[in-house]
């Protein structure tokens, strides 16, 4: 364990309050997983990660969850691994967990979840990190619970292993538009693994025009029993333009729809057409997320 953490067993008391911040342990898994469940749009990361491992605990690959506790109950919790993922924090309780994380000095990837408990815990952090590229502080988070008025495309499908040499360039340029930067410029051994895993578990669904290009692709990215959220939409350049958006949306919640009764996502706030795009396919707001990328 890091020398930075307290071991499961032990806490931290918050000077400022009388929060107790502490690593979560297996027998904290269900206070878990009833904390997240409380809202499974905006916790899905939390709750595919339970349902994946079934436990609170830290897991090999070094991923911990900080725990904020009020008399005994479990308030509030954080994943932090390569992300920052917070659930049930607020303005009050996200810097304590902040100031807690800013013990690490690790590098996170991105910080992302709900705008309040993430700009909360990067008020503390921000002095302890490297300087993010992008901080995008208002992201629509939409959601729908039944199927689409609008009529879907009938060529999206599941993607198959043996396209992923066709669908990842579109991957790899929905990620460029989306991130800003290219993440196989390192090589692509692990962004190809990652597609393909997506692919392999049916979470990947793709149309080809007659010459075997992508039209459009998007993924179930995180899924839990309650909620899918679709991420990596993208549109080919030739196609824009052309009205395809909502029929193909309407497809992907369709889809999205066969694994979990409740489908969501999240947006820029400026990227003005695909917001009229989700919400003529019948999204409604329901909240906000903000993200910090590094």
């Amino acid at each position: 364990m890091a020398p930075w953490l307290p071991s499961a067993k032990s806490s931290i008391r918050s000077a400022a309050s009388s929060a107790a911040l502490r690593i979560l342990g297996d027998d904290d898994t269900v206070a878990l997983w009833d904390l997240a469940a409380a809202d499974p749009v905006a916790n899905i990361f939390m709750l595919s990660h339970l349902e994946a491992t079934r436990t609170a605990a830290p897991t090999s690959a070094g991923g911990r969850i900080v725990g904020v506790f009020d008399g005994g109950i479990l308030t509030g919790a954080c994943w932090s691994g390569v992300n920052v993922v917070p659930v049930n924090l607020d303005a009050g309780s996200g810097p304590e967990v902040g100031r807690y994380l800013a013990r690490s000095r690790t590098r996170f990837s991105s910080i992302f979840g709900p705008a309040e408990a993430v700009l909360s815990l990067w008020s503390e952090l921000r002095d302890v990190s490297p300087q993010p590229f992008d901080i995008r502080p208002e992201q629509p988070l939409m959601q729908m619970a039944g199927p689409s008025a609008v009529p879907p495309a009938p060529g999206l499908r599941p993607a198959r292993v043996d396209e992923l040499d066709v669908l990842l360039p579109a991957c790899t340029a929905m990620f460029e538009e989306e991130v800003g930067y290219s993440p196989v410029s390192n090589g692509d051994r692990h962004y190809r693994q990652r597609v393909k895993g997506l692919i392999e578990r049916r979470q990947s669904l793709v149309d080809f025009d007659a010459a075997g290009r992508v039209v459009f692709k998007a993924e179930l990215g995180t899924v839990s029993a309650q909620a899918a959220q679709i991420q990596g939409v993208w549109m080919n350049p030739e196609y824009r333009g052309q009205g395809l958006s909502r029929s193909y949306m309407s497809a992907v919640v369709a889809a999205a729809l066969e694994v979990a009764p409740l489908v969501s996502l999240y947006v820029n706030s400026y990227n003005a057409p695909a917001r009229a795009t989700y919400e003529a396919v019948g999204f409604e707001r329901v909240g906000t997320f903000a993200t910090i990328l590094f």
